[in-house]
Parts: C-alpha cells; sequence; structure tokens
C-alpha cells in the first residue's frame, strides 16, 4: 500500500510512518525542510519537502496513495482553521484516482473533556476543552465523507521513545531544575505508548474501515501524581515536586493548562474488538526507567 503521512517528522507522524514502512508498506511523509528530509529518508520514507500551509507542494503525491494520514498535531493559534483546510484537500484528493482512499484524521481524548470519574468510550457525548474545540467539528467532517473511508483516531496522551507530554517532566530534573507538574496531580491521564498508537493506525489501514471513531489508549489508570513520583525515582530527583495550579500556569501555557489538569478514563474495547488492537507496552509508570533513558538520549540525537 502507498501511504502519505502530514508531520513525518513529528513525534506522532514519524512512529506512524516507520510503522507502515516496517509493515511493508511505501511511505511518503510530508516535511518542511531538506534537513528533516534527509532524517526521514533514513528510515526509508520519501520525503515530500513542502507544508499544510501549501498544498500544491504535497496534492500530486497524495493521489497516488491509498492511505493519507493527518498526522501534524500543534496548538498554534492558527490550529483548527490549518486542520480543517488540511482534511478538505485530503478528503478532495482521497476522490481522485482508481482506488477508494482511507483517510485518517488525529484527534485525541480531549474532546470528551473531564469524565468526572467516568469511564467513557467512542460514542460519550463530547465536551472538549475551549483549546481543542474545533476538532468535533472536523471530525465530523471525515466521518460524514462519502466518497472516501474516514478514520478518526483519538488517542490518549502519548510516551514513549523521544518524549511526548512526559518529556517536559524528565526535562526538569534532568537539568537541575524543580520537577512541575500541572495542577494538583489527583487527575489521571488517559495513555497510550507510541507504539502502539501507531500499530492502531496501521491495524485500522489495513482492516479498510470507514466512519469510524477509535480511541487508542491503554489499561493504565495511574494518578498524575502517582506518575510524578515515579519520574522523581527514574531522574534521582530529591526535591519536593511543585504543583501549579491551572489558573496560574494559564498564563505561560493558556489554554493548554486545562487540558493537562483533566481527569479522564477513556476506554479501547472497541480498537480492541475490531482491530484486534492491543497495548503491548508497559504502562508509564512500570517502564518509566526505559522511557526516560529513551527521551534522554534522543535529547542528544
Amino acid at each position: 500500500m502507498k501511504v502519505f503521512v502530514t508531520g513525518a517528522n513529528g513525534y506522532i507522524g514519524f512512529n506512524v510512518a516507520s510503522a507502515f514502512r516496517r509493515a511493508g508498506h511505501e511511505v511518503w511523509g510530508l516535511v518542511r525542510s531538506e534537513k528533516k528530509a534527509h532524517a526521514i529518508a533514513m528510515h526509508e520514507i520519501h520525503p515530500v519537502i513542502g507544508s499544510m500551509q501549501h498544498p500544491e507542494s504535497y496534492q500530486q503525491i497524495a493521489e497516488q496513495c491509498a492511505m493519507l494520514i493527518h498526522a501534524a498535531v500543534d496548538y498554534q493559534a492558527d490550529t483548527f482553521s490549518l486542520d480543517r483546510r488540511t482534511m478538505e484537500v485530503l478528503l478532495a484528493t482521497g476522490t481522485r484516482g482508481l482506488q477508494p482512499k482511507t483517510v485518517v484524521y488525529t484527534s485525541g481524548t480531549w474532546v470528551y473533556g473531564d469524565t468526572l470519574g467516568k469511564t467513557v468510550d467512542e460514542g460519550a457525548s463530547l465536551k472538549p476543552a475551549p483549546l481543542i474545540a474545533g476538532r468535533p467539528d472536523i471530525e465530523q467532517m471525515v466521518l460524514k465523507a462519502s466518497e472516501v473511508r474516514g478514520v478518526v483516531v483519538r488517542p490518549g496522551c502519548v510516551y514513549g521513545r523521544q518524549g511526548g507530554l512526559t518529556g517536559m517532566w524528565f526535562d526538569g530534573p534532568d537539568k537541575g531544575r524543580q520537577l512541575q507538574v500541572i495542577g494538583d496531580g489527583s487527575n489521571h491521564w488517559a495513555m497510550v505508548h507510541v507504539d502502539d498508537l501507531a500499530e492502531g493506525y496501521l491495524r485500522a489501514a489495513e482492516r479498510g474501515l470507514g466512519g469510524e471513531v477509535f480511541n487508542l489508549t491503554d489499561q493504565s489508570r495511574s494518578t498524575v501524581r502517582e506518575m510524578a513520583d515515579a519520574v522523581a525515582r527514574a531522574t534521582g530527583y530529591t526535591g519536593q515536586a511543585q504543583f501549579v495550579p491551572a489558573d496560574e500556569a494559564s498564563y505561560i501555557l493558556d489554554g493548554f493548562a486545562e487540558c493537562l489538569t483533566l481527569d479522564q478514563r477513556v476506554d479501547s474495547s472497541k480498537a480492541v474488538r475490531l482491530l484486534g488492537w492491543q497495548s503491548k507496552h508497559p504502562g508509564f509508570i512500570d517502564g518509566v526507567d526505559t522511557y526516560f533513558q529513551s527521551w534522554k538520549a534522543a535529547q542528544y540525537a
């Protein structure tokens, strides 16, 4: 299968593209520079130098691919207008060519908002935090597309390898600074290892399903405070963790702070049932020494 991935040098995009390549698929990845092109080419991913702001830079390649994956994720001011525009382009591109295409949108479990101690699945109502308020509309655009197989993936907080959100916990103690946590630490994050997440994308593609949403999270149910304690042990940090109230952190992190304090329990049994997907890696706490070692090595790569 020929596969096109946006954000191919990013945390999620690179690992997704690599998983497809390891499975024997031919993969093209959108990157912004020659330097990033060389970085993914070493992993047998064909670089496409361009940007989402300029669809003409990648459309010709995307038209040749059976699988189109939007995996570029950031939280800038124009994120969701650009997200929407990119998905409009990919959905339109998906209608061209001789073969039906699968188009995948990367959303996230934050669209559920705070689950208030309850476990939610894909059928739950959405209460997205303001930071990601644009995602549900884009999800619906993908799911309602009639001429392609539209799939929405909702990852939990991603960890493993070069970092993800947990990297910010490692960073302070590793550099001799205080371990900082947003909120009081009593909340739970829905978590997923980046390799397990990539496997979910691969399985969704190879099953050929359309009009489906999949949560991809592991079964860990640790609190953020428990995960911070594990980080302290792994990094040798002996000081007191600083728990920063979300309203105080919002002066620097804006709406991102609220998302970090969401309490979420998210079920992924649909992916298990329909895709045969399983989270195989140790949870963040159980594997924290390995994850810290990997994150630290990535800082010098």
